[in-house]
């Protein structure tokens, strides 16, 4: 007897392990994503934060550059080499707040050109699983392999457009009213 599950129970049973080129498939979209959420809107969408030492999706996305600078790609240079030390500096993550203050629109065309010049970097590579097994030091966890770098950065981006919605979605907090009840992106609650 064939069981007939639909499609969605399928995948909601599937813990996917990681693929490079699924991974890719976030990775290079990220960029339009953001561009999509934040060019030409309001400031007060870009500039607005949750409050204290919370960030507003114009520091999340000076973050997002900083890493296209110095983290992913840097590392997975680190663990490639074949000589030399397989230690990582240390993830400055602040920097974007020592940057020079740029538009939203620089910062997004920056971004995207980043991430269009590491994924080629990325490809060009063309990490196979024994690369993909390859070690890199970590400064607080120690040994980790390059699957688990790359995987961290699709999770990473993903992360930090959840983020970003969930800033912007609260600045309409109050005004929803009663219907914060419902609106789990208000109280940290998962769907």
């Amino acid at each position: 007897m064939i069981l007939a599950l639909p499609i969605f129970e399928i995948f909601n049973k599937i813990n996917m392990h990681f693929d490079l080129f699924k991974s890719i498939e976030i990775l290079e979209r990220t960029p339009a994503t953001l561009k999509s959420m934040l060019e030409g809107i309001s400031e007060e969408w870009i500039y607005n934060n949750e409050g204290g030492d919370t960030w507003s999706p114009y520091d999340i996305l000076g973050h997002l550059i900083h890493g296209e600078k110095t983290d992913w790609i840097v590392r997975m240079k680190i663990i490639l080499t074949v000589t030399g030390s397989k230690k990582f500096d240390p993830y400055d993550r602040f920097a974007q707040f020592n940057k020079k203050k740029l538009s939203i629109n620089e910062l997004l065309n920056d971004f995207e050109r980043l991430r269009r010049e590491n994924m080629n970097i990325l490809m060009s590579a063309a990490p196979d699983k024994t690369m993909l097994s390859l070690p890199g030091i970590h400064p607080e966890f120690g040994e980790v392999n390059l699957e688990q770098l790359l995987a961290t950065w699709v999770v990473h981006d993903l992360g930090h457009i959840s983020q970003i919605a969930r800033v912007m979605a609260k600045q309409y907090k109050k005004a929803v009213g009663p219907w914060s009840a419902y609106l789990g992106i208000l109280h940290g609650q998962k769907a």
